[in-house]
């Protein structure tokens, strides 16, 4: 919106400026005092020959018949009394008189060789009718230039918000994909994008909850089910150790129902962090050596051997959340590592990167655009975690999404294993 405030405001100054000089400049070509006042100078120049003709005695009083005549205001005086520059001076000579102007109004003054030393004034009459007719069109014509002026902006934000509120429609009756093509020539620019962002995370969120639902449905039924068949043993067992163990093993079942529900719950609401998100900065090799020690035990549970390089470089981000979304990928390649794991962190500009490989089975590459999705687990790696429910990489997605940034799997050329690469960009504090 700030493009959107500075162009209106820049053509608005930039429009009057312009209106204004050629009005002006309009003005002064069409109504000159020169034009306006064609008859009087005229009249002036025939006042002057007729008195050149007679004698300097006789001229006061041809002055005074004139003025009775003609109803004119004429005075005939000394040149030398006029406290006017040599420029001025020397136009009064010319055809078309000097015409200045007082607290009365304008008069004329005009002279020629034969008046000698004196000149001649005479008070001039303008027709204010006539100007401020023009003054009314001249108003006129400066108002409709500047609707024209504005409306060259004005026109293409109601074209774009046009297209705002077509999108806005289509998606509130339940085309989801309905989205705006961002123009590069658009003063709203920022609030299209945003509204591409609004209806990308509603749909990611309507999909998340559909697939959660499903998904909790068919993973429940393989506890209940066992719940069911040892209530059932327990019933009909006259063994009492028997009776003990059906009951041990549904105990277990709960327990794992109850972890899978507050997996789930945990997973569903956890779009509300995303406005709750705090930004610090640290060091880039001091905080990923810190997330590697944290996994240290895990590591060596497994005999497993972590590689480092860590560039110099600064992180600023929400530092809890990249954590976990970070131990969640080290901990992902603990679980399908066979002896090594290769952990990278650099500074890109404005981008931190980060890439964690193993030399693992890897994933199928048609899988890649799928591990990231919510409750997705590969046939060959279920199980491989009693605690695991496909939530570990949607975490990670969705931190990569709250960092405005992107998160991707393809196979390791150095370990053979899956490659994992995370970046984000870096917040300006």
């Amino acid at each position: 919106m700030k493009k959107f405030y500075l162009s209106l405001l820049g053509s608005a100054l930039l429009s009057i400026i312009i209106l204004g000089w050629l009005i002006d400049a309009f003005s002064q070509q069409t109504q000159t005092p020169h034009d306006v006042f064609y008859s009087e100078t005229q009249m002036i120049k025939g006042f002057a020959k007729q008195l050149a003709a007679i004698s300097p005695s006789q001229r006061p009083q041809a002055i005074k018949q004139l003025n009775d005549d003609f109803t004119v205001q004429l005075e005939y005086r000394p040149t030398q009394s006029l406290a006017l520059p040599q420029s001025l001076l020397a136009q009064i000579t010319q055809p078309s008189g000097l015409i200045l102007e007082d607290q009365q109004g304008y008069y004329l003054l005009y002279s020629e060789p034969n008046l000698g030393s004196h000149h001649l004034k005479m008070r001039l009459m303008k027709d204010h009718s006539h100007e401020q007719g023009n003054d009314v069109l001249l108003t006129m014509l400066f108002y409709a230039g500047l609707c024209v002026f504005m409306g060259f902006i004005i026109t293409p934000l109601a074209k774009r918000l046009s297209v705002l509120n077509d999108a806005a429609q289509r998606f509130a009756k339940g085309d989801l994909k309905s989205r705006i093509h961002v123009s590069h020539f658009t003063y709203i620019k920022d609030v299209e994008l945003t509204f591409n962002r609004m209806a990308s995370q509603i749909e990611k969120l309507l999909e998340e909850n559909k697939l959660m639902a499903s998904s909790l449905s068919h993973d429940i039924r393989t506890p209940i089910a066992c719940l069911r068949f040892g209530l059932e043993a327990a019933q009909d067992s006259p063994n009492e150790q028997k009776r003990l163990e059906y009951l041990a093993r549904m105990e277990q079942d709960l327990d794992q129902m109850e972890s899978m529900l507050k997996s789930y719950l945990a997973f569903a609401t956890l779009e509300q962090k995303a406005n709750q998100l705090t930004f610090n900065e640290s060091a880039l090799d001091s905080y990923t050596l810190t997330l590697v020690h944290q996994l240290e035990p895990k590591l060596e549970q497994r005999q497993l051997r972590i590689q480092q390089q860590i560039e110099p470089g600064a992180v600023c981000a929400d530092l809890h959340w990249l954590a976990r979304a970070i131990v969640n990928l080290l901990s992902n390649a603990c679980d399908f590592a066979t002896s090594e794991i290769l952990i990278s962190a650099k500074q890109a500009g404005n981008q931190v990167i980060f890439t964690i490989e193993d030399d693992g089975p890897g994933i199928d590459p048609k899988n890649w655009h799928k591990v990231f999705s919510p409750f997705f687990q590969e046939q060959t790696h279920r199980n491989r975690d009693g605690e695991s429910y496909g939530l570990g990489l949607a975490i990670v997605a969705k931190v990569a999404d709250w960092h405005h940034g992107t998160v991707s799997v393809t196979k390791s050329k150095q370990l053979g294993g899956a490659c994992f690469t995370l970046s984000i960009q870096n917040k300006s504090l």
